[in-house]
């Protein structure tokens, strides 16, 4: 049985989500997405994602810039969702609208939760070097991200992987997660809702770029994290001789204990450098102003940089 669905959603993150609800038949009467910004360096008026597909498939569109005014709530009534599914929207949905859909509104979240409720779990994942990641749909409730939940499904994460490697993995595994769930709703029985512990909750708050420097104090697999976890944005950097340079990836050595002065490049012919605690091969570097480069490209055409010390 088909489901009259309303989708609220903005970034590429929700388009796998948005396209699998129409492969599945369900009629998406509608779709609320973020305002159009101005993007690069002209600051084109640009539109999300989620509505350049939606404008493809013919789906109306509606970009409020507020939820709390009533307009929404009446749009949506006259839409008659039997439910909402909201997938990376960018607000949080006022009672009056949870309580519109008669199944309710459903959220596809790129974490197991109750870990890493809020804005960025996906990348937190890598940062604090999760072995496993994952999605998981949920009733919504007027707390962020701690409404009751429906299914999780897992998948591994990769030792090297970034955040926007891992990000993609997920965005289609949500959509199969939804998929899953909408065909509880269809089956017509009792959809299944696990409260959350929230005892065993965690914060995935926004990044912000000055969490990109790179303090090699640090041991070599906190950094590494790091260096996989802001990767795209707000991405990792550290300095030599004055002039940023970005860290786009790494590799852990095999060695450990200390090995060298934090920040000291080590002999060998790779652009290793020495942590608090063993060692990171910088395997691919941006210096300001240039294009990216393998770090052994790099550190063989900087002449003089084995044995200096990165970040003074």
């Amino acid at each position: 049985m088909a489901l009259d669905i309303v989708f609220m959603g903005t970034p590429d993150f929700a388009v796998p989500c948005l396209e699998q609800l129409i492969a599945d038949g369900h009629r998406v009467k509608g779709v609320f997405t973020q305002p159009d910004k101005p993007v690069g360096r002209h600051q084109t008026l640009t539109p999300p994602p989620v509505k350049r597909l939606a404008e493809q498939r013919g789906i109306p569109v509606w970009q409020p810039a507020k939820l709390r005014d009533g307009s929404a709530l009446e749009i949506l009534r006259g839409l008659a969702p039997d439910l909402i599914v909201v997938v990376a929207y960018g607000r949080i949905l006022p009672r009056d609208i949870l309580d519109c859909p008669r199944l309710g509104c459903v959220n596809v979240h790129g974490s197991i939760l109750p870990k890493y409720r809020g804005a960025a779990p996906i990348q937190w994942t890598v940062i604090n070097g999760d072995e496993t990641a994952g999605v998981t749909t949920m009733f919504m409730a007027e707390e962020l991200d701690a409404g009751d939940t429906i299914l999780t499904m897992t998948t591994p994460v990769g030792e090297d992987e970034t955040s926007g490697e891992l990000y993609r993995r997920l965005s289609d595994l949500g959509a199969r997660c939804l998929s899953r769930t909408l065909a509880l709703f269809d089956g017509g029985g009792e959809v299944p809702r696990a409260p959350q512990d929230h005892s065993r909750m965690s914060l995935a708050p926004m990044l912000d770029k000055g969490m990109g420097a790179l303090d090699f104090t640090r041991p070599a697999g906190e950094l590494h994290n790091l260096i996989r976890g802001l990767n795209p944005w707000p991405g990792a950097w550290t300095t030599v001789k004055g002039k940023r340079l970005k860290v786009l990836r790494s590799m852990l050595e095999e060695r450990t204990g200390r090995l060298g002065e934090p920040g000291e490049v080590l002999p060998g012919g790779r652009f290793t450098v020495a942590c608090g605690e063993g060692a990171l091969t910088l395997t691919e570097v941006q210096l300001e102003g240039k294009k990216a480069m393998a770090g052994a490209t790099y550190l063989g055409g900087a002449h003089g940089l084995v044995g200096q010390r990165l970040g003074e």
